[in-house]
């Protein structure tokens, strides 16, 4: 990132970078990595696609740095979990930070690509409701946080490769099996 582009980018986040409350994810472990760096990476790339895509930059910057801002990890509690931590981070984003109703749109649709990928697998996660329409981002912005924390993720489990690449070797084998019929 240039030395412009990253005042740019700072401008837009810089009240979040130094809030103690989000600080505290520094502590929390996310995808092998802290989730202050995993939402940091999230949010730099989310504002170079919103340059390429010509999106509200300061929107895709705040609400790729909250897409994640739950404290603890998505086993402690149930508000934490695997579809419903986007809700805890867009009302913990809303107590913390002035964000704005696109933010909150684009932090609550962030797992889209997990409910996407949930209807294809039905057994993932049995426990918890999907639905596409509820998840579906409704601005450019909301997909842009959804493809940028898609990429982020993938990068950030590439050293859990072979490991991950199994796991999807046996979903796919169970699912042939469960639904053969």
């Amino acid at each position: 990132m240039t030395k412009r582009l990253k005042c740019e980018f700072d401008k837009y986040v810089c009240d979040i970078l130094n809030n103690d409350k989000f600080l505290e994810t520094k502590k929390d472990l996310h995808h092998g990595t802290s989730k202050y760096e995993h939402s940091l990476r999230v949010a730099k790339l989310s504002y170079r696609l919103g340059k390429l895509f010509k999106a509200d930059l300061k929107s895709v910057s705040r609400a790729g740095l909250l897409h994640d801002f739950f404290f603890g990890t998505r086993k402690d509690s149930p508000e934490n979990s695997y579809l419903k931590h986007p809700v805890t981070a867009c009302n913990n984003a809303k107590k913390y930070f002035n964000v704005t109703d696109l933010e909150a749109e684009a932090i609550k649709t962030h797992m889209f690509h997990q409910v996407v990928f949930k209807k294809i697998f039905p057994f993932i996660n049995r426990k918890e409701k999907a639905s596409i329409k509820e998840f579906k981002p409704k601005s450019k912005e909301g997909w842009i946080i959804c493809l940028s924390d898609l990429l982020i993720s993938l990068v950030e489990c590439e050293r859990f490769q072979f490991t991950y690449a199994f796991n999807v070797a046996v979903l796919l084998v169970f699912n042939i099996i469960l639904f053969k019929n």
